[in-house]
């Protein structure tokens, strides 16, 4: 209970707000959530935005939702996980191993066949499976920032350059997601704020159990 509670303490009013908050809204909401205006809000940005991109940066960002996929992802998270096995991070390996498969298991097994929201008409990619909330906006913003916050506290050098980097290539998978019409805007706000409670808790955990 001690360490229930220092965990809770880390973690912060504000977070656990929101995160009851989240949770009241996604069991008493549902599919009915999307029906208008919230679809009419997202289909104009929708169009907006892709009126706004040119062909070329179009391209690049079809690159960008290629390279963010499943297994090139995947075999980012194994060479991290690879480092820090060999530095003998075991506590911040076990973390990571937590924070992705986490995060994979609260959007895909449960948050998006409870909500069981279709994609985008006009997908540029094959797609498949609901859309709400965005995978790949939950899951960049847990395995990038975790690994940049975990590993900046061994190489402090390093903090600033890991989270500029990852925070441009964490915006660029939010745009090619846009572009690619394999999410609505809200799928992305949805998955942003997932992805952020669930490092927030991880982070807050591993703090305390560091501190024992």
């Amino acid at each position: 209970m001690r360490f229930v509670r220092q965990w809770l303490l880390a973690l912060g009013i504000p977070r656990l707000a929101l995160a009851v908050g989240l949770l009241i809204l996604s069991v008493s909401a549902g599919p009915s959530f999307f029906q208008s205006p919230v679809y009419s809000v997202d289909s104009h940005l929708l169009e907006s935005l892709h009126k706004q991109i040119p062909a070329a940066l179009g391209s690049v960002l079809l690159i960008v939702y290629q390279l963010s996929g499943a297994h090139v992802t995947a075999v980012l998270v194994l060479a991290v996980l690879c480092f820090m096995a060999l530095k003998r991070f075991w506590s911040e390996l076990i973390c990571v191993m937590v924070g992705t498969s986490g995060i994979l298991v609260i959007v895909d097994g449960i948050l998006k066949p409870w909500f069981d929201r279709d994609r985008p008409d006009e997908k540029l990619l094959a797609l498949g499976g609901p859309s709400f909330p965005s995978g790949h906006a939950a899951g960049s913003v847990v395995f990038y920032f975790m690994s940049c916050t975990l590993l900046a506290a061994h190489y402090p050098q390093l903090r600033r350059p890991m989270f500029v980097i990852s925070s441009l290539w964490i915006a660029l998978v939010w745009l090619s997601t846009l572009y690619c019409r394999a999410h609505w805007p809200t799928d992305i706000l949805a998955g942003s704020a997932v992805g952020y409670l669930w490092l927030s808790f991880c982070m807050s955990g591993f703090t305390v159990w560091k501190k024992h």
